[in-house]
């Protein structure tokens, strides 16, 4: 591997942003490639975003990540962004290019699948069906990845319609849309069925969500990482159901980023996912 000529410097921007594990994660990454460099939280206010972007190649980063409530912004600020960002209608990475432009991308439809198939390298989401429970910018990158593995049948249900609506115009008719009235109803056939809202999150209500009807063999994702294991994961787990948390996806969209900013891919390691699930259980789980 060519070590890096220069100070490696990436960062994290969000408002709040002190609660984000990413430094943790990239900053292992710093130590693990021997390379000189820093992952720093950035607290940007609203508002601020485009002036905080357009100074990253004055400070010499290689670019950043971007997490609430900044991706969509974010990606109006940009010089241009890829098929999987336009899609998505969001950015979660910012790259600095030689000419100092700014490139924006999503990599969390790439972690989420990354993640499952990690956890469940077996299950292949090929001709499947899924229920996916919210249509915020998670539900739209999980749509997103969904759809490249080749799933045959997403429905979406959300408290407001016209948002789920929204992602069945950009996606197709592969997308149907339910209602949240009948949201336990709709794990009914699923194989994979994907929590993409904030509840169950610390600080939010609990998700009331009924899984009686999810079938034995289906897998439970919830993207929350905060708890490391939320209440839908661990009654799918008393089910004897398969499950993947939001650890995972946090952890393995950071490679990609990586090797947009510096070159290099770095390894997503037992120990690194140790490190971050301990400090959350330390913080989080009680």
């Amino acid at each position: 591997m060519e070590k890096l000529e220069k100070f490696a410097l990436a960062g994290v921007i969000g408002w709040p942003v002190m609660h984000s594990r990413s430094p943790l994660m990239h900053n292992y990454w710093m130590e693990q490639q021997g390379i000189k460099g820093a992952y720093l939280p950035l607290a940007v206010k609203p508002g601020k975003v485009p002036e905080a972007l357009r100074a990253l190649p004055k400070l010499g980063f290689a670019g950043c990540n971007v997490t609430i409530p900044h991706k969509l912004v974010a990606k109006q600020t940009v010089d241009e962004v890829d098929e999987a960002a336009a899609n998505i209608g969001a950015i979660s990475c910012v790259v600095v290019r030689e000419d100092k432009s700014l490139y924006g991308t999503n990599n969390d439809w790439i972690g989420f699948l990354r993640n499952l198939e990690q956890a469940h390298p077996l299950f292949n989401l090929s001709g499947l069906q899924a229920t996916v429970i919210g249509a915020g910018g998670g539900a739209r990158a999980v749509c997103y990845g969904l759809i490249k593995a080749g799933i045959k049948k997403i429905l979406i249900v959300n408290r407001t319609t016209a948002h789920a609506e929204i992602i069945r115009k950009v996606f197709g008719d592969v997308i149907s849309v339910g209602s949240w009235e009948q949201r336990s109803k709709a794990l009914e056939g699923a194989d994979i069925v994907v929590n993409a809202t904030c509840l169950g999150m610390v600080g939010m209500e609990e998700h009331d969500l009924s899984i009686e009807a999810l079938n034995s063999e289906a897998v439970l994702y919830d993207i929350i990482y905060t708890p490391r294991k939320t209440s839908l994961v661990r009654r799918a787990s008393e089910r004897q159901n398969r499950t993947c948390t939001g650890l995972g996806m946090l952890l393995y969209q950071g490679p990609v980023a990586w090797k947009y900013w510096f070159g290099i891919e770095p390894q997503v390691t037992t120990e690194l996912h140790e490190i971050l699930a301990q400090d959350l259980e330390a913080e989080y789980d009680k």
